[in-house]
């Protein structure tokens, strides 16, 4: 485990891409990218917040810092499976990730309210993040990977999402199934992960497609279609007994 990368710094943008433009981008990109070391997986993400959904509502406010908890798998693990408890911020456009290797119960006893499975400098950072947040988990989203890496550089990675989905009962890493769809199945979800600027026939790929950055948060997809909806609903129908 300790060879396993804990520190990220970097630059991330999302695309969204129609299934034309998602074999474009596989065409243009096949001389200079390579398929990963682990080219397809599926992802799982338990996403922590507050009772009132603060991190996910300041995050869609587009401040200039902003920060959110999850706990990542690869897959659905069982108890002794691999997870990573991730910090991760943004700040003035640079992503810094920080995560903790453990198993999936020792996460989800630790952010219960037990102890860090090892002491360090990210454990201390995210337990300050859990005794000031009091966080809970809020969602568990998946979605199935494509990753590549640069033939040049390995630090430029290309990942294309798919059947990105949610649920928001049972919510932990080692349940996985039961999720309801977040994209239409015509839709997929591009990021392009890079340390610094964009090589020149990247920037050209993305022209000559029409592809264009978006704004998209995975959590922020599934608060926007499961969370405000409902609240939204429940508004109107105490409205409507008020009336009556």
């Amino acid at each position: 485990m300790s060879e396993i990368q804990s520190c990220f710094q970097r630059y991330e943008k999302k695309y969204m891409l129609t299934p034309e433009q998602y074999r474009a981008m596989l065409l243009g990109m096949a001389f200079t990218m390579r398929p990963d070391k682990h080219p397809r997986y599926t992802i799982g993400n338990v996403y922590y917040d507050t009772a009132d959904y603060a991190l996910i509502r300041a995050s869609l406010e587009k401040p200039m810092y902003k920060e959110k908890l999850r706990v990542r798998s690869y897959g659905v693990p069982g108890d002794d499976g691999l997870a990573f408890v991730e910090l991760k911020k943004k700040f003035d456009g640079v992503v810094y990730k920080r995560r903790v290797t453990t198993t999936a119960a020792q996460a989800a006893d630790w952010l219960r309210g037990g102890r860090p499975p090892k002491e360090s400098q990210i454990s201390r950072e995210i337990d300050w993040f859990l005794r000031f947040y009091h966080p809970a988990p809020a969602v568990y989203i998946a979605y199935d990977r494509e990753a590549y890496a640069g033939v040049d550089n390995s630090e430029l990675r290309i990942t294309f999402d798919t059947a990105l989905r949610w649920r928001d009962v049972d919510v932990d890493l080692r349940n996985g199934g039961g999720c309801k769809p977040i994209l239409r199945d015509d839709q997929i979800l591009m990021e392009i992960k890079i340390p610094g600027a964009a090589p020149l026939w990247l920037a050209r790929l993305l022209s000559e497609n029409r592809i264009v950055s978006t704004s998209f948060s995975k959590y922020g997809a599934y608060y926007r279609q499961a969370v405000l909806t409902t609240y939204h609903l429940d508004d109107y129908k105490k409205e409507a007994r008020s009336i009556a």
